[in-house]
């Protein structure tokens, strides 16, 4: 039996399955609802609050609490502490893991851009979420929103609870793999960023799996996001000429040697078959699932009509 599977042998299979597609139902639920109280203060506040500080950090810290409560109905159990999902990974994971976000940012990210480059010319007008303040101070605590939380709390939920749990009830690897990832990137309800956040969330399972914790995945979660900040507070969100190329070049050769790593030579995780009690999982994730898939197919609706 192998790590992943060890740590949560204690609990039923069908359990795990069904507690998970809870807490993913209760993940996508859970901000649509705070989003509408969110907007009733925002309405009460008047006009012009939308642009405010205030906003923009409750804007992405809320999510994150309600991804936590999420992630509770899974950890709330003394069969399934808290701990177990935050143990320690063999120091080489930590730095496959570096190796592959750079990889992930700056050589995957390069061909997100000709997709949404396409999409553009269909006609598409992709969507900007604001970001919190970058100068100054503000930095910091914008790098504790929008970087730290979100890697915990994302990582928590998709990797230590939908992964972990998938894999240890039985499913095999890459059906875990494929299928967490899709999830993932649904789950974030951006079209134009569809392809990327698939393979980010695929590359995070695999990572998980094989090291059999999270930590490895908060850690390339947490760059992800906290290189796009740093950059963007520094004006270079893209990169041209001799620079880009370089960095396209290395972040490919990083990628394609962590896979080769993952997938060729540390197979002791691997686990053939399908996904059993794979019915038992979707019924419980099918609230979560029609709302992500509502979600993204609006934004993708709204991004061709132009509104």
């Amino acid at each position: 039996m192998n790590e992943v599977s060890e740590t949560v042998a204690v609990l039923p299979p069908a359990d795990r399955l069904k507690e998970s597609g809870i807490a993913f139902s209760l993940a996508a639920l859970l901000p649509v609802l705070v989003s509408l109280i969110l907007s009733v203060f925002v309405a009460a506040a008047g006009k012009g609050a939308q642009d405010t500080v205030w906003y923009r950090y409750l804007s992405y810290f809320l999510p994150q609490l309600c991804f936590a409560a999420a992630a509770a109905v899974c950890v709330r159990r003394p069969r399934q502490p808290c701990p177990e999902l935050y143990r320690g990974a063999k120091w080489h994971y930590y730095l496959i893991a570096v190796f592959m976000q750079f990889g992930l940012l700056f050589s995957l990210g390069d061909l997100n851009e000709l997709f949404i480059g396409w999409l553009e010319k269909l006609g598409y007008t992709t969507s900007e979420s604001p970001l919190p303040p970058l100068d100054g101070g503000w930095l910091a605590l914008s790098l504790f929103v929008v970087a730290l939380l979100p890697a915990v709390f994302e990582e928590t939920l998709f990797r230590g609870i939908l992964v972990r749990n998938m894999h240890g009830a039985g499913w095999g690897t890459w059906v875990t793999i494929l299928v967490s990832g899709a999830m993932f990137s649904l789950f974030h309800g951006r079209p134009e960023q569809t392809i990327y956040q698939f393979l980010c969330g695929c590359c995070f399972a695999l990572i998980a799996v094989r090291s059999g914790s999270v930590l490895p995945t908060v850690l390339s979660h947490f760059l992800n996001n906290a290189l796009i900040l740093v950059l963007s507070a520094l004006g270079l969100e893209t990169f041209s000429g001799t620079v880009g190329i370089i960095l396209t070049v290395v972040g490919a050769v990083f990628l394609a040697g962590s896979l080769v790593f993952l997938i060729f030579f540390d197979k002791k995780t691997n686990r053939k078959g399908g996904a059993p009690r794979a019915g038992v999982f979707f019924l419980a994730a099918a609230v979560g699932l029609v709302i992500c898939a509502v979600q993204w197919a609006s934004m993708l609706l709204l991004g061709f009509i132009n509104v």
